[in-house]
């Protein structure tokens, strides 16, 4: 499998219309690759609390559209990072209920929209994405040929359990859009090494260039091998990281070193 993880920079000076134009274009020439992973909120920056509300899309808005055109003309699996999500209320009708949430957009080669993940751990604390957005709620897996991507994002590096959920789903590829600061750039590295070792499993984490609301970035995208080894890991500034992996080896290495299979807590209870 070929997996090109595009590391883009994301800055004021750019509007949101423009750096859209500019990731499907950045899409469009990956064609030859398997899959292709854009980061997290690049349409506004992670940090840019203050134009979560304004730039919010419904689902099948502006960047879905882009991005599903740009998927299909390539012919590649393109998980599209996230985007701000103003939901649709649940009745059918087309009024807004007002809860944004920050949403992945997982597309096939077709163009059609194969998953959508809202982000489970909100970051801020009791500012920011935490309390602007909604949290959701659902583990998302999605099949491709060869493997199963398990989907999280940014600060969901920080809780095991829900990579170990999607393990449990069977997740084989743990593919993850960010937002990282530069300040925490170590434990971005160290976190994305732990979730492949201990769930021997491929971490695609693609993170982003440029500064956020006065926010620099961490950049340095990374492939991890399920025994935690680094397949290739980008600079610090935009770029695309393209790495050529074998998914087989995710099962070669849990029959190799069968760790998994001596789980003990975290079990269902067995049936009575």
């Amino acid at each position: 499998m070929r997996a090109s993880l595009i590391q883009m920079a994301v800055d004021e000076g750019e509007s949101v219309s423009s750096r859209r134009l500019r990731a499907a274009a950045l899409v469009r020439e990956q064609a030859g690759a398997d899959l292709v992973v854009l980061p997290e909120l690049w349409t506004t920056g992670a940090f840019a609390y203050e134009d979560f509300g304004r730039a919010a899309e419904p689902l099948e808005g502006p960047t879905y559209e882009a991005m599903a055109e740009a998927a299909a003309d390539a012919g590649v699996w393109l998980h599209a990072g996230s985007i701000p999500e103003r939901a649709a209320s649940g009745d059918g009708s087309a009024q807004d209920d007002g809860t944004l949430y920050n949403t992945s957009l997982v597309f096939s080669p077709s163009g059609r929209l194969a998953a959508a993940y809202r982000k489970i751990h909100r970051f801020g604390f009791d500012r920011g994405e935490a309390v602007l957005m909604g949290a959701g709620q659902d583990l998302v897996t999605v099949p491709l040929p060869g493997a199963t991507l398990g989907l999280g994002t940014c600060y969901d590096l920080r809780f095991p359990e829900l990579f170990r959920g999607l393990v449990d789903a069977g997740a084989g590829v743990l593919v993850l859009p960010a937002g990282w600061p530069e300040r925490r750039r170590a434990h971005w590295t160290l976190l994305a090494r732990a979730r492949a070792v201990e769930n021997q499993a491929f971490v695609l984490a693609c993170g982003t260039a440029g500064t956020h609301a006065g926010v620099p970035q961490a950049g340095h995208s990374i492939v991890v091998d399920p025994w935690g080894e680094v397949l290739a890991e980008a600079g610090p500034g935009e770029e695309v990281l393209t790495v050529d992996f074998d998914p087989a080896k995710v099962a070669a290495t849990r029959e190799q070193f069968p760790a998994l299979k001596d789980r003990v807590l975290g079990l269902a209870p067995p049936r009575r």
